[in-house]
């Protein structure tokens, strides 16, 4: 079950993050201004719902049986942690602290923010597929 659910966690991501994602999310959700914040949590809503419209065809499609309560913990974690990794600063402090300035300044930033995400969906999947 593992790889069905980050299968549909991981292209819920890709959705969320490129097609369903407005130009004003992508220009704002790391500003430290009342409308970063709307913007990021907007966004990471759309993770979210964009992540429960998927499990849930996983349930109709591939008759997948999930943990109603766990996989509600885990829509919250996607959430979370995408607005927390969206805001910028914590991808920049990361790469800074590993001795990756260089990268950063050269635009590797997209790079672990993708990584980071990738990290917390399979945590999500994990946790779905493991406590379900």
């Amino acid at each position: 079950m593992f790889a069905s659910v980050f299968v549909l966690l991981y292209v819920a991501h890709l959705l969320a993050d490129y097609p369903f994602q407005t130009d004003h999310q992508a220009a704002h959700k790391g500003e430290r201004t009342a409308v970063g914040r709307r913007a990021n949590a907007t966004h990471a809503l759309l993770h979210v719902g964009t992540s429960a419209t998927l499990l849930a065809t996983g349930t109709l499609v591939l008759d997948l049986h999930y943990s109603l309560p766990v996989s509600l913990v885990a829509l919250a974690w996607i959430g979370a942690s995408h607005s927390f990794i969206d805001r910028g600063w914590p991808v920049e402090r990361w790469m800074k602290s590993n001795l990756q300035e260089k990268s950063f300044e050269e635009g590797g930033a997209a790079h672990i923010d993708q990584v980071a995400h990738v990290a917390a969906l399979t945590i999500a999947a994990l946790a779905i597929a493991g406590l379900s």
